[in-house]
């Protein structure tokens, strides 16, 4: 019998399958140390708990429309305003179940078979994905370390095509860390005019900012970019909240139709409670945000100068989100007890089995010379990882 063919293309996500391996080891009682985390190790702010057990006890546990709670909606509206200068009513924002939920429904509802998407390397695990199952084509266009990795307006004049439909882009990125400033925006604003191309902007880091930094958002810089750009957003990282499981999408009241239907039929509403929990969460103090924004830029500091002692290893020092991109590629193509290490893969394998630490291959980022650091972890499990791969790096070569 043939299975579902789009689903048998779609590759299993590396960030997940590393984490359930290094999980499934902790439970065994090995004394793992993990740098896989996509999610602060900060629990919940109180104010929000209690917001969402409020809820519960008032009784607010049943159904709520499909794209969400009106009144969250405006609370997103305002949030908005308040940190991005956008308009938005809320006839074009939909509440999705994550920003990953955001992405699927945005990318069924814009994308028809053989459409293409421009996609920057290296990129977030799930986007290919995301743009196969939807019957897109995603089309990487390859940047480069002297530009960190971000778009420049040549790179994207080679990949567009009369099939390309829209451009991603993620700022502050993941797995990279860094960030588009006005300028480079503008620039591609005007780009996607000048083909007519949708613009999906995933935001999802954008309070989790370092150096002073200030994150924009490209759908404020004009009429034109606003109309054009679906705005991606979420809770999860900003406030601790990924096991809630709500993002936001801002976009036109045609295409936020459109992704309201989608998910009344996939999912129905986001987990009611959660949402109650978000107004919460958007209106609430921002002292348990601010404390976590400083501690991640300390411990971001402190792997960085660690990082850079270690031989032949070089790092993208990230402004924003909370990875490090590690370049490895001095290290490949070598064997180690019999096992040969070729890609990043194998160096992640390897060193998982060796020195009991895991870290994401760069391979599920389209770029397999390096791997990827979480620092959303403690400053005691940061030490001790760079110690063991430090270890690891003097004995296989």
């Amino acid at each position: 019998m043939q299975l579902s063919k789009k689903a048998e293309n779609i590759n299993p996500s590396i960030t997940l399958a590393i984490t359930a391996k290094a999980n499934e080891l902790k439970s065994q009682g090995v004394d793992i140390v993990s740098f896989g985390a996509g999610e602060p190790d900060f629990n919940t702010p109180e104010n929000i708990i209690q917001a969402a057990i409020k809820a519960m006890h008032d009784g607010k546990t049943k159904y709520t429309p499909a794209g969400g709670l009106l009144e969250l909606k405006q609370t997103i509206c305002t949030k908005f305003k308040k940190d991005n200068d956008l308009d938005y009513k809320p006839s074009q924002i939909t509440i999705s179940t994550g920003a990953k939920q955001c992405l699927a429904n945005t990318f069924m509802a814009i994308l028809n078979p053989g459409d293409e998407v421009l996609v920057s390397v290296p990129y977030w695990v799930s986007y290919p994905e995301l743009i196969k199952l939807a019957d897109g084509v995603p089309v990487f266009v390859e940047t480069s370390r002297e530009n960190n990795y971000k778009y420049t307006i040549a790179d994207l004049e080679k990949s567009v095509t009369n099939k390309t439909k829209a451009i991603l882009i993620n700022s502050p990125n993941n797995p990279t860390g860094t960030i588009y400033h006005e300028e480079e925006l503008k620039q591609i604003a005007d780009f996607a005019k000048q083909h007519n191309l949708l613009i999906v902007s995933d935001e999802i880091y954008e309070k989790l900012i370092y150096d002073g930094e200030k994150h924009i958002s490209i759908a404020s810089l004009n009429q034109d970019a606003y109309e054009r750009t679906i705005v991606i957003n979420g809770v999860s990282k900003t406030y601790a909240m990924t096991g809630w499981r709500l993002g936001y999408v801002a976009a036109s009241e045609k295409i936020t139709k459109l992704m309201t239907s989608i998910q009344s039929h996939m999912t129905s509403n986001v987990n009611t409670i959660t949402q109650y929990a978000t107004i919460e969460a958007l209106n609430g103090p921002v002292e348990d945000l601010q404390n976590m924004i400083n501690e991640f830029e300390n411990r971001r500091n402190f792997m960085v100068e660690e990082l850079g002692k270690l031989n032949e290893v070089s790092i993208i020092k990230p402004n924003g989100a909370f990875y490090m991109m590690v370049n490895i590629s001095a290290y490949l193509n070598i064997e180690f007890n019999g096992q040969k290490i070729n890609n990043s893969v194998d160096f992640a394998k390897v060193l998982l089995e060796e020195e009991k630490v895991a870290v994401i291959p760069g391979a599920g980022f389209g770029s397999d010379d390096y791997i990827r650091l979480s620092y959303a972890t403690s400053m005691d499990i940061i030490k001790k990882g760079i110690d063991r791969i430090s270890l690891f790096l003097s004995k296989i070569k």
